[in-house]
């Protein structure tokens, strides 16, 4: 089977969702998971804190350079993600559509690369 990234979007400036919303989908998204575990898909899974927690580190003519902040200059960010396995990218498409309908938010499916076999 292969492996896909579900990567859950956020868009800085947007209000947050109430509490009340905010516990909804964390129930949502827990069951989710345990659907994901039930049927087999499950690889891993986590919520990011927001990007401005992030530091960016560069190795550079035998230095490391670390920057505050998000990599990207943009206001959509990855908040949360899935690693599945399916079997296919349709199979793929259906858990993102579960998942985006659990956590509320736009959910990308991208296929991790083959590994060469040794």
């Amino acid at each position: 089977m292969k492996q896909y990234l579900l990567a859950v979007h956020m868009v800085e400036g947007e209000p947050l969702p109430s509490e009340a919303e905010m516990q909804q989908a964390y129930k949502a998204v827990d069951i989710f998971n345990a659907e994901l575990r039930a049927e087999g898909a499950w690889v891993f899974a986590g919520g990011l804190h927001p990007p401005s927690t992030a530091t960016v580190v560069r190795a550079q003519g035998g230095q490391v350079v670390t920057t505050d902040g998000p990599f990207a200059e943009t206001k959509e960010q990855l908040g949360g993600f899935w690693v599945i396995q399916a079997p296919d990218l349709d199979a793929a498409l259906d858990y993102a559509a579960r998942g985006s309908a659990a956590c509320g938010g736009p959910v990308e499916v991208r296929p991790f690369q083959d590994m060469p076999e040794e």
